[in-house]
């Protein structure tokens, strides 16, 4: 199931014995056993039928026995295994759970409970940062009798896709620059974003565009002095824009730090490259190719037409060189400002 279908189905009331959720995007996992705690039982309810454990001090057999209680005076109880990853033995491997030759191989615990799972349990693992072997018997039978999600980790090409469609279903949209200012400040941390535009919406009415002005007034990112406005300055060889932006990085580095700013850069003009070598360089296709919104494409084409492969593989050359510089390689006294500057002169001539 994915994330949507899950969430629809308990806004439905539809519930399944048991929710095995796990992976490395934590934000989908906290949201759905979030939603489960918050909305599954009564305030009522919750005193006798809700149970939170956390794997580094429970054991198999404490969860599966709480499981195997029934609920009082309401239809469900709920138990949520927060950290399931730290449960000691919660998986072995074959040959560990087999008893001597000869005799019949010994069940886990957890094993034992999927085969006759009880109905009015609601049992909830976030398993988090990883995910189980599926290949093993046990796997295939939580496949099978549970609901498995797994939450993969969004990149961060994607996750301009993944805000406007967080928007769309709270019925707003954003302009595509919002969506790149907001993505390249924040980063893929998935709840650090969500946390912000329901800041950021709470005083638009609903159906509005978030647009960049309302970015930098509630976010507080400069719609003016950000990396994707200065990756646009470069693309177009606009000099004196691009040297305004690198200042104002300078005498700000704590709202831009050079690791954030180098890495951007190189993924930029490494995107660039990739460009020059498209046979299909329609916006669609590049679009696709290159992991950006369609609307960015024609940004592009003007900066391929500024920029040949010889130059681009000069320039990938000297962002690696001062991002070593940046580490202290070959570099005794110049400041990271000084070097963001000496970088983007190179860049530019």
């Amino acid at each position: 199931m994915t994330f949507e279908e899950i969430i629809s189905n308990l806004k439905k009331k539809i519930y399944h014995p048991i929710y095995f959720l796990m992976g490395e995007e934590t934000y989908f996992i906290d949201k759905i056993s979030d939603y489960i705690s918050d909305n599954v039982l009564t305030d009522a309810e919750k005193g006798f039928n809700q149970t939170i454990l956390y794997g580094k001090d429970t054991e198999p057999h404490t969860i599966f026995a709480n499981a195997r209680r029934f609920p009082m005076m309401a239809n469900y109880q709920v138990i949520i295994v927060r950290e399931a990853q730290n449960i000691k033995d919660l998986f072995k491997k074959e040959n560990e759970t087999e008893k001597e030759k000869g005799k019949e191989k010994a069940k886990l615990p957890f094993e034992s409970y999927l085969e006759n799972p009880l109905k009015s349990t609601i049992l909830v693992f976030c398993y988090k940062y990883k995910t189980i072997d599926k290949r093993t018997s046990v796997a295939k039978l939580i496949d099978k009798t549970c609901v498995l999600f797994e939450a993969k980790k969004i990149y961060d090409n994607q996750l301009p896709t993944w805000i406007g469609s967080y928007l769309k279903n709270q019925n707003y949209t954003i302009a595509p620059q919002a969506s790149a200012m907001i993505a390249e400040y924040l980063g893929a941390d998935l709840s650090k974003v969500a946390n912000e535009l329901d800041k950021l919406i709470i005083s638009l009415p609903v159906g509005s565009q978030i647009t960049p002005d309302q970015v930098e007034k509630n976010i507080g990112i400069s719609k003016e002095f950000n990396v994707f406005e200065l990756q646009k300055a470069l693309g177009e060889r606009n000099l004196l824009k691009a040297n305004r932006i690198i200042n104002y990085f300078g005498a700000n580095p704590s709202g831009n730090p050079f690791p954030v700013v180098m890495s951007s850069l190189f993924s930029y003009f490494s995107k660039l490259l990739n460009y020059h070598f498209l046979e299909d360089k329609s916006q669609n296709n590049a679009a696709s190719v290159l992991g950006v919104n369609p609307f960015f494409v024609k940004d592009y084409v003007v900066a391929a037409k500024n920029y040949n492969i010889k130059k681009l593989v000069e320039i990938i050359s000297i962002l690696r060189e001062y991002d070593m510089k940046s580490k202290g390689w070959g570099n005794v006294s110049a400041s990271p400002a000084d070097l963001q500057r000496e970088m983007i002169y190179r860049i530019l001539h």
